[in-house]
């Protein structure tokens, strides 16, 4: 530290490294932004939220709003007023669905899709599984089978469905293709809760109900290259949106003969007590029934399938953004204003994502939300510790060159940046090196070397620190003290002559004591400079490394002291200006020369301290 160089002990931190701790910060700011963004990757590559992300959808549902239903799709609903009026049991009679079949297929619709499985015969045989003949064999059966025929491109659901996507309906595929029918899988996957969100292509190898049906519709082919997992149904609003008229209504002649013509007819039950109801995005703490599920399903394929989910590379990209955001503006603004701005990038997003669902395209929300949560909490945290750890680490620091009880008020002179300004002070200046040290440490281990060394300094730095005195540099084996800074003491002359006279006279002899006794060392003997007059005090040093010393002459002159004591007969050497100050223990001293020193015009009269003796080292 200072003039001198060597290794030196820090006593505080630079602009940018503690009160606004930049170094630290900036490791901080990444930190959490990796851990934020491992966590946000990591929940969203596993699909971790997936139960939260999906009500999130829903909520879109909501903010959106009821659409227009459309106009050319139509439920024959097998509803309470159903049974009411056919006074008919569950499940009808296969020549009810027939007759049912002849009142909608003359209005010519774009498509008959019947919401109702039809796997095994109105009469099971005895034995073995069913056979076309026992469809054959039953003339309630026989009447569906030829309504269906007439009505020609009916797609039939069913959810029992063989390995190779096989499926049972009206004896199985063969008789199905005779008489133009088609089977589809009528299934849905649900979402956690039971919950009917989202639309397969196919299931178990049957390509569903929705996509066959509005193929049949359209006369035109679906690619399955557009669905995916997460291809979403898009409910035109609650239950009953979709225009419904009953069963008993169409089978007893009751709707006007054109009311069908070039719409898709969806046919099944709604009645609660059938029990083909489910919770779906729009039905909130009601129900819909399957039919209605599945003329949202085929619009929805009419539609080219609106609700697109956002590639995976976007999603990626914005829980990147969110992980870095807030972690990023740490460096500018207050954590208050980062608190806030994270809170304000929160609603924008979700703005963004509403608005974007509203367009077609659902981006991920939970995720990325998660990760701007967690970056905020993380910068939070650390911005919490960095602070606390940046006062006790700089109350510590200097703690070490500064007397423990003044270390309060030390603190409180520092400026915003923990840094002690520079000041033109009166001080005493102390320098203390061990005699021959380099030569004892080049026959020792290493270890054992710094192990005496660490004991040593020690002891010199008890002295130093019980009389208020500063250290403000460890030299080697040397020590650099001062006395009158940081703060200003009266009686700085008095105090550093108190400690050299207790590290000679104390300190020193229970160290030789250590040695003898558990080293079986020889004694040290160590050579003392003392001078007193201005020096400028202060912090000096980059950003990256700040240290407290004190420059100028009179620190230069007490050095050049220590020094000269060696090849002396005195251990310490202290310069005249320094016994001029002193209020008390003048008589302790001994005059030794007017001497000459290096860097000064003028001789300097030099004093020792008459009872530490003369010793030739």
């Amino acid at each position: 530290m200072g003039l001198l160089g060597g290794d030196q002990r820090p006593a505080g931190r630079g602009r940018g490294s503690w009160r606004r701790g930049q170094s630290l910060r900036r490791g901080a700011i990444v930190l959490v932004s990796l851990v934020s963004l491992a966590v946000g990757l990591s929940l969203y590559l596993t699909d971790a939220l997936r139960e939260p992300e999906l009500d999130t959808v829903d909520a879109r549902f909501d903010l959106r709003g009821d659409q227009d239903p459309p106009a050319d799709v139509v439920v024959v609903a097998v509803d309470d007023r159903t049974f009411r009026e056919l006074k008919l049991r569950w499940p009808f009679p296969r020549s009810e669905h027939a007759r049912l079949l002849d009142r909608i297929s003359p209005g010519r619709p774009a498509a008959i899709a019947f919401d109702v499985q039809f796997t095994e015969p109105t009469k099971l045989p005895k034995s073995g599984e069913p056979s076309v003949l026992d469809w054959l064999n039953s003339p309630k059966d026989v009447a569906l089978i030829q309504a269906v025929r007439r009505a020609d491109d009916v797609v039939l659901s069913t959810t029992e469905v063989g390995p190779d996507g096989e499926t049972a309906v009206l004896g199985g595929n063969f008789l199905l293709k005779q008489i133009g029918a088609k089977a589809a899988n009528g299934n849905f996957v649900p979402d956690p809760g039971g919950v009917l969100r989202r639309l397969p292509y196919s299931i178990d190898g049957l390509t569903s109900f929705a996509v066959v049906t509005s193929e049949v519709a359209t006369g035109e082919e679906v690619d399955p290259e557009d669905f995916d997992d997460d291809t979403l149904i898009d409910f035109a609003g609650p239950p009953a949106t979709i225009s419904t008229v009953s069963y008993s209504t169409v089978l007893q002649g009751k709707t006007d003969p054109g009311f069908f013509r070039d719409k898709i007819v969806v046919i099944g039950p709604t009645a609660p007590s059938i029990q083909d109801v489910h919770a779906t995005s729009t039905t909130g703490d009601e129900l819909m029934s399957g039919p209605e599920i599945q003329a949202n399903a085929i619009e929805t394929v009419r539609e080219g399938l609106p609700l697109q989910p956002a590639p995976t590379i976007l999603d990626l990209l914005i829980i990147v953004l969110m992980s870095l955001a807030v972690p990023l503006s740490a460096l500018r603004v207050s954590p208050l204003r980062g608190l806030l701005g994270g809170i304000l990038l929160a609603v924008a997003y979700l703005a963004a994502a509403v608005i974007a669902f509203n367009a077609g395209l659902v981006l991920s929300v939970i995720y990325p939300l998660a990760t701007l949560a967690l970056s905020v909490v993380g910068m939070l945290v650390l911005q919490y510790l960095v602070t606390a750890f940046e006062r006790e680490h700089v109350r510590s620091v200097f703690a070490r060159f500064v007397p423990e009880g003044v270390v309060g008020e030390v603190m409180s002179r520092t400026d915003d940046d923990l840094r002690l300004g520079g000041e033109r002070r009166e001080c005493t200046i102390l320098f203390s090196d061990i005699r021959g040290f380099t030569t004892f440490s080049e026959t020792r281990p290493a270890e054992e070397v710094v192990e005496i060394l660490n004991r040593y300094l020690q002891e010199m730095s008890d002295a130093i620190l019980a009389h208020g005195g500063a250290i403000t540099a460890y030299i080697g084996d040397g020590i650099m003290a001062v006395f009158g800074a940081p703060l200003e003491q009266q009686d700085h002359a008095d105090r550093a002559l108190a400690a050299a006279r207790s590290m000679l006279l104390e300190n020193l002899p229970s160290f030789n004591r250590w040695l003898a006794e558990e080293r079986d060392v020889p004694p040290f003997k160590i050579g003392v400079g003392l001078h007193s007059g201005p020096v400028m005090a202060g912090n000096v040093g980059s950003d990256q490394r700040l240290e407290y010393t004190a420059i100028g002459d009179t620190v230069n002159t007490a050095a050049r002291l220590e020094g000269m004591t060696k090849g002396s007969p005195h251990p310490i050497y202290i310069a005249d200006p320094t016994r001029e100050l002193l209020r008390d223990g003048k008589s302790d001293l001994a005059y030794v020369d007017e001497i000459a020193i290096r860097g000064r015009r003028a001789k300097l009269k030099v004093w020792t301290l008459a009872e530490v003796g003369a010793d030739r080292s």
